[in-house]
């Protein structure tokens, strides 16, 4: 039976909650000198060990409760790096990335668990020329205190299952990519009055 004090706990809860708002996880801005995207991709011949140097993140955190925070990255794939240059211009061709099609990684998170102490999970999309997969990337907090801190995670992922399927018969390339990220990051700095 709906009793009045039931009523009145349903009316005046959504008054207590419109009055103190929960916290809104806080904007953070990346440190791009301490931060990298890196990969490695196994061959025959070579381990190729490549980086994107250009890329950015729609981060916000809420440290009290890391299952509020979101996260959301574009790399650019024209600054894939492999230290060979005849290489990245391959991998930027249709037979890999096809960056003229496809000029952008994207990769946005969907939800975050905390797993253990420091250890997180980020489930979310991650788009590749054009095909998109939820995937579960791991992250461990190095630090976070006083609105800073370090965060990094390796996983893998199949080349075939985003279309990129290209192989050579004189130097086969496994499916399976490593990826490594590092990323530190702030709260924005208050603007000087």
């Amino acid at each position: 039976m709906f009793t009045t004090r039931r009523l009145a706990a349903t009316l005046v809860l959504p008054l207590l909650v419109a009055a103190h708002p929960l916290p809104e996880p806080k904007p953070h801005v990346i440190d791009k000198a301490h931060s990298e995207i890196n990969f490695v991709a196994d061959s025959r011949l070579l381990s190729a060990h490549g980086f994107f140097g250009k890329w950015d993140a729609d981060v916000k955190l809420d440290a009290t409760k890391w299952e509020n925070s979101t996260v959301a990255i574009t790399i650019d794939v024209a600054s894939i790096n492999t230290r060979v240059e005849r290489r990245d211009g391959h991998l930027k061709s249709a037979d890999f990335f096809d960056v003229e099609k496809h000029p952008n990684i994207t990769f946005k998170s969907v939800s975050i668990k905390q797993t253990g102490p420091n250890k997180l999970d980020i489930t979310g999309d991650l788009t590749v020329r054009g095909t998109t997969k939820r995937i579960v990337v791991p992250a461990s907090t190095v630090f976070y205190e006083g609105g800073a801190g370090r965060f990094r995670g390796t996983f893998a992922i199949n080349r075939r299952d985003y279309g990129v399927a290209y192989d050579s018969k004189v130097n086969p390339i496994q499916n399976e990519v490593q990826v490594q990220w590092d990323m530190a990051l702030a709260e924005p700095k208050p603007a000087a009055k």
